[in-house]
């Protein structure tokens, strides 16, 4: 199988592990940084040039794009497919996961639990937002933001107000949610690949802080997730297209809830606390899924 690699930056420990493991499953691999990719497009076809020759011909691509780089990378992703690539995360449904409004209305249209959740633009609706809501404590998150950074813990009224408007002055998109104390500061990832859940780590937040990301000084340990647990995570991902994903899960007293579900979830963390090869089972359900494009095309010739 000849396969690329999505990423920005050849030494991150994602990026290495999975050139790693394509190539100790004997496959072609390659790490393009999507934004020295360019593009043709016409109704007589789709051209990709990399620093200036031309590419083609992957079979595969697994994407590794930032939240920083999501437009132009999925848009070099959607390349990739109208060429013939198999993805694992197609350029839809990174999109669709990260817009936590929008992925948050899919779930929730699914029956997937989740923190009651309120969205609104004006701010002479302000305190009849927070009334849909209830009382405080409130988790104010950015729309778009990543490993924790925009998320921000309300313990009273006056407070949720402030940071809205604060927000509102800044023209930043966000979401208000309800904050779950039997939590206690922790979370649950459960890495999904193919409709299985490979890996679990339990995160939990240091103290003086909610957040469990790892990122903002979290702890993780390998965990073991229930059955109701994995159904949940496998679930999340299915509605949003995602192949693999970090689904990140808080134990409240009403069964799992969905937090968020990540379409570029990091490895390191999860394959130091699972011990689990999560790269190497990456590739091949990549390569499994090519295999059965080949045998689909062969059967119809």
């Amino acid at each position: 199988m000849k396969l690329a690699i999505l990423s920005r930056n050849t030494k991150l420990y994602s990026t290495r592990r999975l050139v790693e493991a394509a190539r100790e499953q004997g496959h072609s691999v390659r790490t393009l940084d999507p934004l020295r990719c360019y593009m043709r497009i016409s109704s007589d076809g789709f051209a990709m040039h990399y620093k200036g020759q031309s590419i083609s011909g992957y079979h595969a691509v697994i994407p590794r794009i930032g939240a920083s780089v999501t437009r132009y990378g999925t848009a070099v992703l959607r390349q990739f497919e109208l060429m013939g690539s198999f993805t694992p995360n197609s350029s839809d449904a990174i999109l669709r996961a990260r817009d936590k409004l929008r992925s948050h209305q899919l779930l929730a249209a699914q029956g997937i639990g989740m923190p009651a959740t309120v969205f609104g633009d004006n701010p002479d609706d302000t305190a009849d937002l927070l009334s849909m809501l209830g009382p405080p404590p409130h988790v104010i998150k950015l729309n778009e933001g990543t490993q924790g950074a925009g998320v921000m813990l309300t313990e009273k009224l006056s407070a949720s107000k402030g940071v809205i408007e604060a927000l509102r002055g800044l023209y930043a998109q966000f979401l208000v949610q309800e904050f779950i104390p039997e939590a206690k500061g922790a979370d649950l990832r459960c890495f999904v690949v193919g409709g299985k859940v490979v890996a679990a780590m339990k995160r939990q937040a240091p103290k003086g802080d909610f957040r469990s990301n790892l990122h903002r000084g979290g702890s993780a340990k390998g965990a073991r997730t229930t059955l109701a647990e994995q159904e949940v995570a496998i679930r999340a991902a299915r509605v949003l297209g995602l192949g693999v994903a970090g689904v990140d899960l808080i134990r409240s007293a009403r069964g799992p809830l969905v937090l968020e579900v990540n379409a570029s979830p990091g490895l390191e963390g999860i394959e130091d606390a699972s011990g689990v090869d999560v790269a190497g089972a990456m590739v091949e359900y990549v390569a499994e899924r090519h295999k059965r494009r080949l045998a689909k095309r062969a059967s119809k010739s």
